[in-house]
Parts: structure tokens; sequence; C-alpha cells
């Protein structure tokens, strides 16, 4: 594996003992894990003031990103520009994590809901 660079502060390095990636350095940002319940989703929103990057932790997820859909597998990388509508969900049988590296300051009120439907799916 060679060094691999993804915006705007993800580092992705290989090292003798294996791989070593650094999250941030030197950028406002907010790290958050995520659970999201069998069946649930959250909002379709957007923000104009920070990127995101999840990872899926553990069981697959579904991702919406500017219309494409796709179920996103265990340790899958999602890279979501600022401006871009995004939503993830899942529909599975347990409940699935994701880990959220938010990329800006974080202000709750820089998230324009789209759907404010965070009922369970149907």
């Amino acid at each position: 594996m060679k060094d691999e660079f993804i915006e705007p502060a993800i580092h992705i390095y290989q090292r003798p003992y294996g791989v070593q990636e650094r999250l941030t350095l030197n950028t406002p940002s907010t790290v958050k894990v995520i659970t999201i319940d069998p069946g649930h989703h959250v909002s379709l929103h957007r923000h104009e003031k920070r990127d995101e990057w999840w990872t899926i932790i553990d069981e697959p997820l579904d991702v919406e990103i500017d219309g494409r859909a796709w179920t996103a597998a265990s340790s899958e990388r999602i890279w979501i520009p600022r401006g871009m509508t995004h939503r993830i969900g899942n529909t599975g049988h347990t409940p699935g994590r994701f880990l959220e590296v938010a990329f800006g300051f974080f202000d709750e009120d820089d998230i324009e809901r789209l759907t404010d439907d965070y009922h369970a799916l149907s």
C-alpha cells in the first residue's frame, strides 16, 4: 500500500507494522460514532459549512448521496463534500454503526433538513 491522502485531512500511511490512519491534524473537526437502529434512517439533509467522511464500522448501511443510493459494506469509506444531500439508514436486522468525521466548525443551524423523517422505515 502506498501512502494515500484524502481531502482535506485524512492521511493513510503504510508503516512497517501495518497501516496508520490520521483522521485530522490542525483542523477544526467533530468526530462521532453514530448507531442507526434497524429500520431507521436520518433525515435527508445537507450543510454548506463542512465536509463529512464516514467509515462503516460493522453492519452494512444504506447510503444516499445526491440521489445515488447503495448499501455500504463494513469498512467502506464515504466522502461527502459540503453542499451535497445525504442520508444514512439501516434496513438490516441489527444496529449498525459508522464513524463520522466532520471537517469544519460544527453548527447545528447549518443543517438544512430536506425531510425531517426520523421515524421507522416502511
